[in-house]
């Protein structure tokens, strides 16, 4: 930032400078977010008075907590992308990824950003191609985005409040939480590569089930039987109406009730959780027939919480996998389904029944149907769990 902007944060007591007017290397990241305060519309002025009375103060910046907070280097997004080859689109996605707004050229990088880099450059030099690897950071961004603004939910709920409630000031509870920061941040960073090493474990799993099947196939020793996978989706009747008439905290408390209920069905079922829509959840099952058995465990599971009931709709074929979403024909039928579904019902359509042999469960035709937004009519059925 500009010399003049640093000499007016020292003259207002925001910063400090030590011996022969040096700074330390948290005064950096003090005059970063005095600066974005300022230009959220917090008054410098107004921060000043409030640090030199004693109501507020940065100095829990200096905690180790956020030593983990990167400078920004002496080299610009072009400079990057001359000297490691990378398109310059490419390492815009990267600032995106990190969070902050698409970069000019003459921006100077983040240190942060570089350490993306060395993976990027490998990528591309074993034949991955870009469009690839933007969908793989954008997921990424986006993920730990949410992590990070759930995490500082109950930081702020579960830490913060309490503090000021037993008596804190502002400053005091500042200096307190950042303490616990300090200690508890090792271990969160553990958590999340203890979680991601599993998830990876799973992934490649299945991966590699594939590969070796695929291989002995080739070689006439397996003779697989093929199942398009199925994609379902799960709502709450009345949930709106319910939300209206109790809250939103209330609501919050049904959509968390509801996870817990359809991600351990799901899971139990060989499948997972897509995206979550507020009142309902999208699923995909690679098994056409554990998707329907984990539906009906999900509308029981749901009728046992006294929650709202539960209808679910499902549909077998190909989709299309892309940034973590499932996209295609079945994806749109099987939300139409849903839409068409009564209360407490699993619908499913005719490719799910020649799909799930085996599976002990029941279905009863309902004929064919018309569903909005979907061309000709589908023969729909009825799930029931067999005697």
């Amino acid at each position: 930032m500009d010399p003049g902007y640093v000499d007016r944060l020292v003259e207002l007591g925001i910063l400090r400078p030590g011996q022969d007017d040096a700074f330390a290397q948290s005064d950096v990241l003090r005059a970063r977010w005095v600066h974005s305060l300022q230009a959220a519309g917090v008054p410098l002025e107004g921060m000043a008075a409030a640090v030199r009375d004693g109501t507020l103060s940065f100095s829990y910046l200096d905690a180790s907590a956020f030593d983990r907070f990167a400078e920004i280097s002496s080299t610009t997004f072009r400079e990057l992308s001359e000297n490691t080859g990378i398109p310059m689109n490419l390492l815009k996605v990267v600032r995106e990824a990190v969070g902050f707004a698409e970069p000019r050229p003459e921006d100077r990088v983040r240190e942060d950003e570089l350490s993306v880099v060395p993976a990027i450059q490998l990528q591309l030099s074993n034949g991955i191609r870009p469009v690839v690897i933007e969908r793989w950071l954008r997921v990424c961004g986006d993920g730990l985005r949410r992590i990070a603004e759930t995490e500082t939910d109950w930081w702020r709920s579960d830490v913060e409040q309490p503090l000021l409630e037993r008596g804190m000031s502002t400053v005091q509870m500042l200096e307190a939480q950042a303490e616990f920061g300090s200690r508890i941040s090792p271990l969160l960073e553990q958590v999340l590569v203890a979680i991601y090493s599993g998830q990876q474990e799973h992934a490649w799993s299945q991966s590699a089930l594939e590969d070796v099947e695929d291989a002995l196939e080739r070689a006439g020793l397996l003779s697989r039987l093929h199942r398009p996978p199925a994609v379902s989706f799960l709502d709450l009747t009345g949930f709106t109406r319910l939300t209206e008439e109790r809250g939103d905290e209330a609501a919050a408390e049904l959509a968390e009730t509801l996870a817990a209920v359809v991600r351990r069905r799901s899971q139990e079922h060989g499948g997972r959780p897509v995206k979550w829509l507020g009142d309902g959840v999208m699923f995909y099952f690679q098994d056409p027939g554990e998707g329907v058995l984990a539906a009906l465990g999900m509308v029981e599971g749901v009728a046992t919480e006294a929650l709202p009931p539960a209808r679910v709709g499902i549909d077998a074929g190909p989709v299309i996998f892309q940034e973590g979403d499932y996209f295609g024909r079945t994806v749109n039928i099987a939300a139409r389904i849903a839409e068409y579904a009564r209360p407490g019902e699993v619908l499913v359509s005719q490719a799910v029944v020649d799909a799930a042999g085996g599976t002990p469960v029941t279905f009863s035709g309902i004929g064919a149907v018309e569903l909005k937004g979907v061309s000709g009519t589908l023969r729909l059925h009825s799930a029931q769990r067999t005697a």
